[in-house]
């Protein structure tokens, strides 16, 4: 997110340069905006029909629960990564200035993939600071680096700032879909024209063996939430446009007629988490006594939303089926909040050359998905979603667990099941000793 030079208004510039956030009365021109948006007239509308192709290693890999029902996601929001030992950490400690750099960030990110052993990492923008970056493509070898050694399938999505170095916007995105291990696509191939650079869905299956082997039980969304405003007359941060919209309900609808259909049909469409750079302007919702983490930006609101609400919020709600959106951009501020039964949720700055805040830890968001126990004993439809965060402390400390989002029907999701097996045993081997 922020400039890096001066760091003394580096916080403040974030959101002051523009000089809009929080201004109202711009409905008129977001009416003019979204409608001329559909024809691609006044943002760039790519071709989705010759997008770059990942690696044919992962271009048929399917992404599953495991055989506890469990699929993790480690999110990493705002790497800032430039050009490794030689770029120096900003808003540290005095005694860490000295020996700091991007470098530190590697560390990070190596400690929290041993820790938690995800199934996916997902990189939601800002990954590089391309102003400093004196190669683009390198500073993304070096960022992604430890996400590629460990052999967990990744993803990424841009920020405002992946763009800024030596290669352009789609250049990077293109360059990320080519790298290994990544699931990372370029835009859908099924749209021939969309805003943006790197929308795409994944699927999530549920347990081998089980009849929810060839259902999605969890879907995933990614978005480009854009860089900077392209119309003269509103300043600020970009949006979501409704070329990107209409491919969310599209996919949406299309996930949810597979999933209440057979085999083994479902009530209700499989849960969904969406993930996107930029938050919307409903995360000004929340205050501290509805909200689980902190809100620390300084500046207006504490919220560095677009001024433009194009209503991708609205189009969630109407959807049904995401119940959660993670979005990194503002660094100090790492909460989730309900409303409307989705969760908004940031994890958190994870770079040490992104704007801080010297003596608050470094921080990423984990998100669990837990499986359903049927009757029969069989791994079922997602049960629960949860969430916590870990610090870069001594202990990698683990805060703010909670609940995002549960089933309201019987049934007990794999923590659940687990904690009745121990109980179980335990009341066996100590019958046993009697």
């Amino acid at each position: 997110m922020g400039s890096q030079i001066p760091k003394t208004v580096m916080i403040s510039s974030k959101r002051n340069v523009f000089g809009t956030k929080g201004k109202k009365g711009l409905d008129f021109l977001m009416v003019l905006v979204l409608t001329v948006s559909w024809f691609c007239l006044i943002t760039t509308c790519v071709s989705a029909t010759e997008p770059a192709s990942p690696p044919a290693q992962l271009q048929n890999q399917k992404l599953r629960f495991d055989q506890n029902g469990k699929f993790k996601i480690l999110q990493v929001a705002d790497m800032h990564y430039a050009n490794g030992k030689t770029t120096l950490c900003l808003d540290v400690l005095p005694s860490q200035n000295i020996s700091c750099s991007d470098l530190n960030t590697t560390v990070f990110l190596n400690r929290m993939i041993k820790a938690e052993k995800p199934d996916l990492i997902v990189f939601t923008g800002d990954n590089i600071f391309g102003f400093d970056s004196s190669d683009s493509a390198k500073s993304m070898d070096a960022a992604f680096a430890p996400a590629i050694a460990s052999n967990i399938p990744w993803v990424a999505i841009l920020g405002n700032h992946d763009q800024e170095g030596t290669l352009s916007r789609e250049g990077v995105m293109k360059y990320i879909v080519g790298m290994k291990n990544t699931l990372s696509k370029f835009n859908p191939h099924e749209v021939h024209t969309i805003d943006g650079f790197g929308n795409y869905n994944l699927e999530v299956g549920g347990v081998k063996g089980t009849h929810f082997e060839n259902k999605s039980v969890l879907n995933l969304y990614f978005l480009d939430s854009g860089d900077y405003s392209k119309v003269p007359t509103i300043f600020g941060y970009d949006w979501i446009k409704p070329s990107q919209q209409l491919w969310f309900q599209r996919t949406s609808a299309k996930l949810r007629k597979a999933y209440i259909s057979g085999p083994k049909p479902q009530k209700e469409a499989a849960p969904g988490l969406a993930y996107f750079h930029i938050p919307l302007p409903e995360y000004a919702s929340f205050d501290s006594s509805n909200f689980t983490g902190v809100k620390l930006e300084p500046d207006g609101n504490g919220i560095s939303s677009p001024s433009v609400n194009s209503g991708f919020f609205t189009t969630l709600v109407a959807a049904g089926d995401v119940k959660a959106v993670f979005t990194g951009h503002d660094h100090l501020n790492d909460f989730c909040g309900n409303l409307m039964n989705i969760q908004l949720c940031y994890a958190g700055g994870f770079g040490y050359h992104a704007y801080g805040k010297a003596g608050w830890p470094r921080r990423a968001r984990v998100v669990v998905a837990s499986l359903n126990k049927t009757r029969e004993g069989s791994w079922g439809d997602v049960k629960s979603i949860k969430t916590w965060k870990r610090l870069d402390d001594q202990h990698l400390s683990r805060i703010d667990g909670e609940v995002l989002w549960s089933k309201s029907s019987g049934g007990l999701d794999s923590d659940e099941w687990e904690e009745k097996n121990h109980i179980t045993n335990f009341y066996v081997r100590a019958k046993s000793q009697v």
